[in-house]
C-alpha cells in the first residue's frame, strides 16, 4: 500500500501490455455544453438494460403513468428496476429491436409523453451522512443503476462486498476517441460526482480513493481538484492517454501494478471501479430521490450539422437525438452506437438510448466506411502486439471461425476485453471483434445449456437416492416391527395369547376371504359355461333352421323333378296316343267283340277322366300351396309357355283345365291298355 500510494504522489504509473494511439476526435464536442433535449413523441423502454435478470412489469397498456414511477419490481439480486422517464400514459408493451450487436428484439415498454412532467412522490435526503449503508444500498437499488460506462453490471450488486476495500477506483479515463460525455459531466456536476463517490465510500469503506483521467481533459481535471483538495484520501490521478486505458483491468494494472487474475473479480485483490456517469446518478438517487431516468449522450461524427452532448431520457429514439443535432443521411447511412472502437453499428435508427448508451457517432463515407474489405490472414502478428489482455487474437479468430469452442477457452478468450485495437491495426481488415462475440455468445449459450443438464441430472440422482432411503428406512421399519410382533407373541403373556388369537383370527379371515374369491371364480366359471352352453344351443337352432330350409328344399326339388318327370310322361302319351290314331289297330280289327268292349270301357273312361281330373286339381292345388321353392314356379311357368305356343289366343285358366283332362284322358289310356295287355296276356297263357 505504501509504496503504491508513494508512486501515485509521485505520478510514476505502472504500464500494461500493448495499446495504441488512435484520432481522439474529440474536439468535435468537447467545447459545448450539454444541451436539454424537447421530448420525444414517445420512449422505448427495453426491461432489460443492464447484465442480469429483466424485471417482472407493473404497469398495463392504458395506464397513465408519473415521472420516476417504477415500471418494473426486482425480485431477483441481478434485476434492476426501469422507470418512467417522464409523465404519459402506457400505449403498448411489445417486443421491438433493442441496442444490442445482435440486433435482438426484446419486449420493450412504450410511453407516450403528456408534457406535464408531473413527478411521483419523491423523499429528499436533507443528510446523507445519517444513513446507514444498508438503507444507501436500497436506494440504490430502487433506483435502478447500474454501470453506466461498461456492460452495465448492478451498481448496488457490485458494491456489497464482504472483502475490506483497499481501493476505490473512479474511472474518469473516457479513453475511446470521439466520445465526450464523461468529460462534459466532470467540467458541469463535479460537486455532484463527488457526492457520489462519498456515498459509495460510506457502503465500502474504503482505504484509498483513486480518480483516474487522461491528461488530455484539463478542464475536467482542474474541477475534479477543485473539489477533492479539502479531502483526506481522495487522489486525482492524471495518467498519459493511450488506449484502452479506460478498460476496467487495465486501469487497475496502471494505477497499482496489480493484475486481476484470470476468470476473477477485482474485489478479490480489494479493489472496486465506479464510473463517474455512476457516481452521478447514485448522488441523484440517494440526495435527490430521482431514479435513474436520464443521461448524457455524446452525439458526434462529422455527418451531423451540430455534435453535442445531450441530456438524453432512456427510451429516447435514436432517430430522435439525430433530427435535434442536424443529422445528413449518408448513403450508405452508418450509424454506431458508443465509439469507432468498441461500439456496433446499428440496424436501425428507432433503437432507443438504455443505460449503457453514451455516444451515438455518425460517421461520413470517408471518415470512418462502412464496409471493410476483409483478405486473409498474413501471420503480422501486429494484433498479438496491441492486445492489452496478452492473447493471440489470430488464433482465436481460427477457432472462432471453425467453432472449436474448447480451444477458445483454452486460449483464454474470454479475457478478451473487446478493445478493438487488435482489428485496428490488422492490415487485412479482418473484424476480429465481431468474431469474438459472435464465439462468446455461443459459448454462453452453450454453458447455459450444459448447467440445466446438470441441474437436471443433480435433481434425478437426489431423487434417485431419496427414494432408495426411504426404501431402506420402510424395510427396516418393517422388520422391527415384525420382530418385535413375533417376540412379542412368543412370550407367555395375555398379550402375546391375545397377539396370537389375533393372527389366527386374521389367517382365518385370510382363508375365508380367499375361499369367497374361489368361489366367486367357480360362480364367474359357471356363469361363463353357462353363457357358452346357451350360446352353443343358439347356433344348433341356427344350424337346424339352416338344415331344415335346406331339407324342405331339396324335397321340394324332388317333388317338382317328379311332377316334371310325371308331366313330361303324359305328354309324351298324348304324343302317342295321336299317332296311334292315325295307325290301323290290328286287334280290333280282328275282333268285332272288342268293339263292344271298348265302347262300354269309354263310358268307364268318361267317370275316370272326371275323377282323374278332380285328382289332378287337388294335386296341383296341394302343389300350390306347399311348394315355396323357386324351382316349382319355374316348372308351371314353362308349362305355361308350352300352352301358350299351341294356342296363343286361348285363356290361361282354361289352358290350365285342359292340360289337365289331357293328362289324366292320358293317364287312363294308359291304364286301359296296361289292363288289355295284362288281359291278352292271361287268354294267350290259357
Amino acid at each position: 500500500m505504501g509504496s503504491i500510494l508513494a508512486r501515485i504522489k509521485q505520478g510514476r504509473w505502472w504500464k500494461f501490455h500493448g495499446g495504441i494511439h488512435p484520432p481522439e476526435q474529440k474536439f468535435l464536442t468537447m467545447h459545448k455544453p450539454i444541451r436539454n433535449l424537447p421530448l420525444p413523441k414517445v420512449l422505448v423502454l427495453p426491461l432489460k438494460q443492464h447484465i442480469g435478470q429483466k424485471g417482472d412489469i407493473q404497469v398495463n397498456v392504458g395506464d397513465n403513468v408519473l415521472k420516476g414511477q417504477p415500471l418494473t419490481n426486482s425480485p431477483h439480486p441481478m434485476a434492476v428496476p426501469i422507470h418512467a422517464p417522464t409523465s404519459g400514459i402506457i400505449t403498448e408493451i411489445k417486443n421491438t429491436l433493442v441496442a444490442h450487436p445482435s440486433g435482438l428484439s426484446e419486449l420493450c415498454i412504450f410511453i407516450k409523453p403528456d408534457e406535464k412532467e408531473e413527478w411521483v412522490a419523491r423523499h429528499i435526503c436533507q443528510d446523507y451522512k445519517q444513513l446507514s449503508a444498508q438503507e444507501i444500498l436500497t436506494k440504490i437499488t430502487n433506483a435502478g443503476i447500474a454501470g453506466m460506462g461498461g456492460a452495465g453490471f448492478p451498481t448496488n450488486v457490485k458494491i456489497n462486498t464482504k472483502v475490506a476495500t483497499k481501493f476505490l477506483i473512479i474511472n474518469a479515463a473516457e479513453c475511446e476517441p470521439y466520445i465526450t460525455a464523461d468529460d462534459l459531466l466532470m467540467r458541469e456536476h463535479s460537486s455532484e460526482i463527488v457526492d457520489g463517490i462519498k456515498i459509495l465510500n460510506k457502503v465500502l469503506s474504503a482505504e484509498q480513493i483513486l480518480i483516474a483521467i487522461e491528461d488530455n481533459k484539463p478542464e475536467a481535471i482542474k474541477a475534479l481538484k477543485k473539489v477533492t483538495g479539502s479531502l483526506d484520501n481522495f487522489h486525482v490521478c492524471v495518467i498519459p492517454t493511450i488506449y484502452p486505458t479506460g478498460g476496467e483491468k487495465q486501469l487497475i494494472t496502471r494505477l497499482t501494478g496489480l493484475e486481476v487474475p484470470q476468470g476473477g473479480l477485482p474485489s478479490a485483490l480489494g479493489i472496486v471501479v465506479q464510473n463517474v456517469a455512476t457516481c452521478f446518478a447514485v448522488a441523484d438517487a440517494v440526495i435527490n430521490d430521482i431514479p435513474l431516468i436520464r443521461r448524457v449522450v455524446t452525439v458526434t461524427g462529422k455527418a451531423l450539422e451540430k455534435p453535442q452532448n445531450v441530456w438524453a431520457l432512456l427510451g429516447t429514439p435514436i432517430k430522435h437525438l439525430l433530427t435535434q443535432c442536424g443529422y445528413q443521411k449518408q448513403s450508405p447511412e452508418h450509424l454506431i452506437m458508443g465509439g469507432p472502437m468498441m461500439g456496433f453499428s446499428l440496424p436501425s435508427i428507432d433503437i432507443s438510448i438504455t443505460k449503457t448508451s453514451n455516444c451515438i457517432l455518425a460517421p461520413s463515407t470517408k471518415e470512418i466506411p462502412k464496409d471493410n474489405n476483409e483478405v486473409d490472414c498474413i501471420r503480422c502478428g501486429q494484433c498479438a502486439d496491441v492486445c492489452p489482455s496478452q492473447l493471440l487474437p489470430q488464433e482465436l479468430q481460427w477457432f472462432a471461425k471453425a467453432k472449436d469452442h474448447d480451444q477458445l477457452q483454452k486460449f483464454n478468450l474470454f479475457d478478451c476485453i473487446e478493445c478493438g485495437a487488435c482489428a485496428y491495426v490488422c492490415p487485412s481488415q479482418i473484424p476480429l471483434v465481431h468474431y469474438y462475440r459472435i464465439a462468446k455468445a455461443e459459448i454462453r449459450q452453450q454453458q447455459q445449456q450444459d448447467l440445466k443438464a446438470e441441474k437436471a441430472k443433480a435433481r434425478f440422482e437426489a431423487r434417485k437416492q431419496r427414494l432408495a432411503q426411504e426404501k431402506i428406512k420402510r424395510e427396516e421399519k418393517h422388520r422391527k416391527a415384525a420382530e418385535a410382533r413375533k417376540a412379542a407373541m412368543n412370550s407367555n403373556t395375555a398379550q402375546a395369547k391375545d397377539a396370537k388369537s389375533a393372527v389366527a383370527a386374521a389367517l382365518a379371515r385370510a382363508k375365508a376371504k380367499k375361499a369367497q374369491a374361489s368361489d366367486d371364480n367357480n360362480d364367474k366359471k359357471s356363469q361363463v359355461s353357462a353363457a357358452i352352453a346357451r350360446a352353443k344351443a343358439k347356433k344348433q337352432a341356427k344350424d337346424g333352421i339352416a338344415t331344415n330350409k335346406t331339407t324342405t328344399a331339396k324335397t321340394s326339388d324332388r317333388l317338382t323333378k317328379e311332377k316334371n318327370a310325371d308331366d313330361q310322361e303324359v305328354l309324351d302319351s298324348i304324343t302317342s296316343s295321336n299317332t296311334e290314331t292315325t295307325k290301323p289297330n290290328t286287334k280290333k280289327q280282328n275282333s268285332n267283340d272288342n268293339n263292344n268292349e271298348t265302347a262300354t270301357k269309354e263310358k268307364v273312361l268318361t267317370k275316370a277322366e272326371k275323377i282323374a281330373l278332380a285328382v289332378a286339381k287337388a294335386k296341383a292345388k296341394k302343389a300350390a300351396e306347399n311348394s315355396s321353392t323357386h324351382h316349382t314356379d319355374s316348372n308351371l311357368n314353362s308349362i305355361d309357355n308350352d300352352i301358350n305356343n299351341q294356342n296363343n289366343t286361348d285363356d290361361i285358366n282354361a289352358k290350365k283345365q285342359r292340360i289337365a283332362v289331357a293328362v289324366a284322358k292320358a293317364k287312363a289310356k294308359k291304364q286301359q291298355q296296361s289292363t288289355e295287355s295284362k288281359n291278352n296276356q292271361s287268354k294267350e297263357s290259357s
